[in-house]
């Protein structure tokens, strides 16, 4: 399987696999799938640290380098198609990166790996 990870979905993976979906559980253990994380995923993370709604045991750097690569997950870097997608799409997530992870999904042709079902209103492939 190949797919995009959601932020959550790739916490939770690194930190606290018990709270995936066993569907999830199995697509990020199976040495077969090929997972990706966006860049805004860091910025994400990078901005809940920054205010401190977020804590991490690692650096911000080790969690984006060595644990992705341990994790197998390959870093997907954001480009002007995928940030020009999002005004295509509709409104209805408010979350701007939420939005622009489902603009990369769509045009990476990815499902992605996310708990949040209002992203199934974007008529994208979830994998939860």
């Amino acid at each position: 399987m190949k797919a995009l990870l959601d932020t959550h979905a790739y916490l939770w993976m690194l930190a606290e696999p018990a709270r995936l979906s066993p569907r999830a559980r199995k697509a990020c253990s199976d040495s077969r799938s090929v997972l990706y994380v966006s860049v805004a995923s860091a910025w994400e993370v990078a901005i809940k640290v920054g205010r401190g709604s977020l804590r991490l045991d690692v650096s911000l750097a080790e969690l984006f380098s060595q644990h992705r690569r341990s994790a197998r997950v390959e870093l997907l870097e954001v480009k002007l198609s995928h940030t020009l997608e999002v005004a295509a799409l509709p409104h209805v997530h408010r979350d701007p990166f939420d939005r622009l992870l489902v603009a990369t999904a769509r045009l990476e042709g990815l499902p992605i790996l996310s708990a949040d079902d209002t992203l199934d209103d974007y008529g994208i492939d979830r994998v939860w």
